[in-house]
């Protein structure tokens, strides 16, 4: 090995958890502080518990909230956009039917002189 490279070795280092857990270990570092250790961790404790660093449960719940948001909103206006279609396929119906009923009423109109003109014929 290559001289004066390398950090220097601590080897009996205090490592403190944020449950106030300590053990001794070796390290590169005079002080260490963790979060977890195999004391709190969910994994060795066989608990379930939510470990929220800097709000990221806040943060990711209020995002998840968010897009559910936006998919409801999604949803109602697919739902106004069909509603709106159905309506409009109505009014055009409604509209389809008038106009042939016109031209019946029309058509029928026309047909009395029909005879009119078959009656003048025959005399």
């Amino acid at each position: 090995m290559k001289k004066d490279i390398h950090p220097k070795y601590y080897e009996n280092v205090i490592m403190t958890c944020s449950c106030g857990a300590k053990f001794v270990a070796g390290s590169t570092k005079e002080n260490v502080k963790t979060e977890l250790c195999s004391a709190c961790h969910p994994f060795f404790t066989g608990q379930t518990k939510l470990i929220d660093t800097a709000g990221r449960v806040d943060k990711f719940t209020a995002r998840r909230k968010a897009v559910e948001e936006i998919k409801r909103k999604r949803e109602e206006e697919k739902k106004l956009a069909k509603e709106k279609k159905i309506e409009e396929r109505l009014e055009t119906l409604v509209e389809e039917r008038k106009v042939t009923a016109e031209k019946t009423a029309k058509a029928k109109a026309k047909k009395p002189k029909a005879k009119k003109i078959a009656k003048k014929a025959k005399k």
